[in-house]
């Protein structure tokens, strides 16, 4: 059974930056499609980030594009988030997931596994 644990999470200053980590036990990263989510307060959770299995490709939400990266060391069995020129509109909090084969990358559906989350605020 895949387990998924975030963190990195916490306060910081708009313009900042953050990188969180999405470390996996029980079954190996490499085989698995992983996505960033994050769902603020009184909104729906939403696709953030995306790397398919097999260095297959990567995906980004038009609001983070050129500002935040994910990457994965497979020695370490985790995924991570770099999260770059930080805004307050990024406040939320952030879920990693995974799944043997995802159609739609952003769709929650798809995923099997999920982290805890980790909360991430942007405020001066």
């Amino acid at each position: 059974q895949l387990q998924l644990v975030e963190s990195g999470g916490g306060l910081v200053q708009p313009g900042g930056s953050l990188r969180l980590s999405c470390a996996a036990s029980g079954q190996s990263l490499d085989y698995a499609d992983i996505g960033w989510f994050r769902q603020a307060p009184g909104k729906e959770r939403e696709g953030v980030a995306y790397s398919k299995s097999n260095r297959g490709g990567i995906k980004y939400a038009d609001s983070v594009k050129g500002r935040f990266t994910i990457s994965r060391d497979a020695a370490k069995n985790t995924v991570y988030l770099q999260m770059n020129n930080l805004k307050p509109e990024d406040t939320a909090v952030y879920f990693c997931a995974a799944a043997a084969h995802i159609l739609s990358w952003d769709a929650e559906y798809e995923y099997d596994y999920w982290g805890q989350g980790t909360q991430v605020t942007v405020s001066s």
